[in-house]
């Protein structure tokens, strides 16, 4: 088999990426040596690889600062409405190459290096990924700012600069370990310290009711230092803003206090402010109720919430002067999107500036605030919804409880009042849930204090309106919306697949970059015989490239011509990694029983990471571990069957494994996946779907057809008979041998034969209280496997599927998704205009 183009070769013959000028190239080459030169290597006569990675990446940055002062320029002059998106999480991954994508420089950058006697892939491959998110919600807002800078809104992230974001996965003897990931050791080209936007942030103190109005005094401030990123629009010359905060600790910071005492300790204890912005708290879709996790929170919205009203005070480029003291336009020129319930902080932070500081009375003020924010859920899962004890608000937040209790009375008085007498119902709607330990429902304080609720797909809104927060629909039902979520085209078909990007352009031109859904053009070419070779040519590029990347990386040998079955997500229950190992288990004691009948070839390959306190997903990890060390060994299988564990899934790792996947896992018990984004990403990149009808599947199988996607297993409506019915997992287990046989061998320790007891814990929860019915779906499964298994013998057909699944993929970008957002909740309207670059004079 010929050996796979590189991605540079492929770069070289697609338009998408613009051509190479000569007078570009020789500038690019320019800049790179004088920053190798004069910034970087000084002092040393040898540069390493690193010094040329920084080298270029700050010429590639140069390109991008005339951009992005012309475009806050231009927005300062304009003064549109500025959206504003809170999160916690903002995982990036690496910047450079989706840079110089969405700046058109790919090629000329390509062929600079390449003059240079460099390697741009290798190059890009030092970057460390800025892994500040756990996983979905993270990743999400990442798309969201490229599609928002994309369609020329003007829009800010705000989040917080973690000094140690997600952390590294290690697999040492099967077992998850975690080790820091110290993304920022090397220093971060992207990013731009303003030290002249420092803001105080304040905690603890206590309130005091005066006649001039409330003052919260004595409280501990903690500085909150800006870091600017550029977020580059593709090919308009836009360049928008995401702002992360760093904690500092005043120069004072507990020096008073020891003035005769320990100066050492004193200024030893600066770190204790510091540490708000050390570390990234590794949990997905689990709520961890711990004080620094809150101080973070109100950290970030406290920092954002001065910035933001700044900006709208003094709208003139430059000008620290205001020119707006009157607030009654603020949600004309200002909203807040709150990403999941992480900034909920900003409704009650609002109503103190509002009333305490500007001195508006409380109704008019409830008004602005809840014109200007709005909410977006993320999950249906109890634990994960956010519930603070009270005690922990009185300490830190004493002014922002008063607020909570005040805002909570209020909102109870309405509901009183709409339904006389139904006491149950003020229950079930208080902010302030009632208990041994009284808690703040975050989920009802961002329900109450937002013009816009909205779920991330479909059935999760349907589910978010009929059950969570059902009493509150009927309340206020014009609040409730629908938001499927999306994906970036740039990063998730553009960087990553330059060779099915280049295929697709020949076909239908290039503007489906920015339009995905003129990929519908494809489908008339589902029987050209050109078309689908061109297409399955590409995947078997993509596969033999991953497969040397796993044998070099992680001395893993792989036959590229097996089918690649991935199942990549955080490690969870509810997404059923289990089920897969049942699966696997399963096909293998079937090769085992009957040798010689002939099987589709499989590798399946399952990663992510665990949340490092989460029990049961470290269980899993080891089982497939432990499953993969038995079947990869066995000699009765040879190739046939291979079970990989991906270790340290990331963006960067996601940009490689996505395009070479044939199948792609979406398992989730129905009703619990709010929508998930990686489905799309493997829909867009040529893999098919096993799925449950759950989260954005459904709307995927409604796009491509359902016939071209394999579904199977509950919807909802069944997981909800079955809860009333009782689910009794043993029934099924004395039901189906396949499925015993393989529940008995993990107790035997047929996997474990060094600790026959190791997978007790997992056989028992499955058996006795299995909250996501892995065993209700299992014969479901392995039917619907079954017909995949059938369709790959079938490339042709295989592949049809592959390209009407693309062609249905245009509903899932993220330009679509933010595009709802902008007309449907913030009152904004996308922009198609080109500004002038840098080296063009201003109109």
């Amino acid at each position: 088999m010929a050996a796979p183009r590189s991605d540079s070769e492929k770069r070289k013959q697609i338009s998408v990426r613009g051509i190479a000028g000569l007078g570009d190239v020789a500038e690019v080459r320019k800049s790179f040596n004088r920053h190798l030169h004069f910034t970087l290597v000084k002092d040393r006569n040898v540069a390493t690889p690193r010094d040329y990675f920084f080298a270029l990446a700050h010429a590639v940055r140069d390109q991008l600062v005339g951009r992005w002062i012309r475009t806050q320029q231009r927005y300062y002059e304009r003064d549109p409405k500025r959206i504003y998106y809170l999160s916690l999480e903002f995982y990036m991954g690496r910047t450079l190459q989706n840079t110089m994508v969405n700046l058109g420089m790919q090629n000329v950058c390509d062929e600079a290096i390449y003059q240079l006697g460099l390697d741009l892939e290798e190059l890009e491959e030092i970057e460390e990924d800025a892994g500040l998110g756990n996983g979905g919600l993270g990743r999400l807002a990442a798309c969201f700012l490229d599609s928002m800078a994309t369609l020329g809104l003007a829009a800010y992230g705000y989040g917080i600069r973690y000094e140690f974001g997600i952390f590294n996965q290690k697999i040492v003897d099967g077992w998850q370990v975690e080790e820091a990931d110290d993304w920022l050791r090397y220093g971060n080209p992207w990013e731009k310290a303003r030290p002249e936007y420092m803001l105080p942030v304040h905690f603890y103190g206590r309130v005091e009711h005066t006649a001039e109005g409330v003052k919260w005094i004595d409280t501990q401030v903690v500085l909150a230092m800006p870091y600017d990123t550029p977020v580059p629009g593709y090919k308009n010359n836009t360049v928008n803003t995401m702002r992360l905060w760093s904690a500092k600790a005043p120069n004072d910071f507990n020096l008073q206090e020891f003035n005769v005492g320990d100066y050492i300790e004193a200024v030893l204890d600066r770190n204790l402010a510091e540490n708000i912005s050390r570390v990234l708290y590794p949990n997905d879709n689990f709520f961890e109720g711990k004080e620094l996790r809150l101080k973070q929170e109100y950290f970030v919205v406290a920092a954002t919430l001065q910035d933001i009203i700044r900006r709208f005070k003094s709208s003139n480029f430059g000008s620290r002067d205001p020119v707006r003291t009157c607030f009654e336009t603020f949600p004309d020129k200002v909203a807040i999107q709150l990403n999941d319930t992480h900034p909920a902080l900003s409704i009650p932070e609002l109503m103190r500036i509002l009333v305490d500081v500007e001195k508006m009375e409380w109704e008019k003020a409830w008004e602005v605030t809840k014109r200007t924010c709005a909410y977006t859920n993320h999950t249906v899962l109890p634990e994960a919804l956010e519930r603070w004890p009270v005690t922990m608000f009185e300490k830190l937040l004493p002014r922002h409880l008063e607020i909570i209790y005040t805002i909570n009375q209020r909102h109870l008085d309405r509901v009183a009042a709409l339904y006389p007498g139904d006491l149950d119902r003020l229950r079930r709607m208080s902010v302030i849930e009632e208990g041994d330990c009284k808690r703040i429902n975050m989920a009802h304080l961002c329900v109450i204090g937002s013009h816009a609720v909205n779920g991330v797909a479909r059935i999760h809104s349907e589910i978010v309106k009929n059950s969570v927060f059902k009493d509150f629909y009927e309340m206020e039902p014009e609040k409730f919306q629908n938001k499927t979520n999306g994906i970036t085209p740039r990063r998730w078909l553009l960087l990553c697949n330059p060779g099915l990007a280049g295929v697709i352009a020949e076909k239908i031109g290039e503007d489906f970059v920015t339009d995905l859904s003129q990929l519908k053009k494809l489908l008339d070419f589902v029987d050209d015989e050109v078309f689908i070779r061109d297409v399955a040519k590409v995947k078997q590029e993509n596969k033999l490239k991953f497969s040397a990347y796993l044998e070099e990386k992680y001395k893993v040998k792989i036959n590229p011509s097996s089918m690649f079955d991935v199942h990549v997500k955080r490690i969870h229950e509810y997404k059923r990694q289990l089920l897969n190992c049942l699966h696997v288990i399963t096909l293998y004691n079937r090769m085992r029983k009957d040798p010689s009948k002939s099987f589709v070839p499989r590798t399946v390959m399952i990663g992510g990471k665990a949340a490092p306190g989460y029990h049961m997903a470290k269980m899993i990890i080891k089982l497939i571990t432990s499953i993969g060390d038995v079947v990869n060994n066995d000699p009765y299988i040879g190739d046939r069957l291979r079970v990989i564990f991906l270790e340290n899934y990331r963006v960067s790792f996601a940009e490689k494994v996505i395009p070479a996947a044939d199948l792609s896992q979406q398992i989730s018990t129905a009703g619990t996946e709010a929508s998930g984004t990686g489905n799309m990403k493997f829909m867009l990149n040529g893999a098919l779907t096993i799925g449950t009808m759950d989260g954005a599947n459904v709307e995927m199988a409604e796009e491509a057809g359902e016939e071209n996607l394999f579904i199977f297993g509950m919807r909802v409506e069944d997981v909800e008979a079955l809860d009333k019915r009782g689910y009794n997992a043993r029934e099924y287990y004395e039901r189906i041998p396949e499925l015993r046989q393989a529940i008995d061998q993990l107790s035997s320790g047929f996997f474990s034969p060094k600790d026959p007891g190791c997978f007790r814990d997992v056989v028992n929860m499955l058996m006795n209280h299995d909250r996501f019915k892995v065993f209700a779906d299992y014969q479901a499964y392995m039917e619907c496997q079954g017909r995949v298994d059938q369709l790959y013998r079938k490339p042709r057909e295989w592949t049809k599927k592959v390209i009407k699944n693309i062609a249905s993929s245009g509903k899932f970008s993220s330009d679509r998704t933010i595009t709802e957002y902008a007309r449907e909740i913030w009152g904004v309207e996308p922009s198609a205009v080109k500004i002038p670059p840098p080296n063009i004079p201003r109109e």
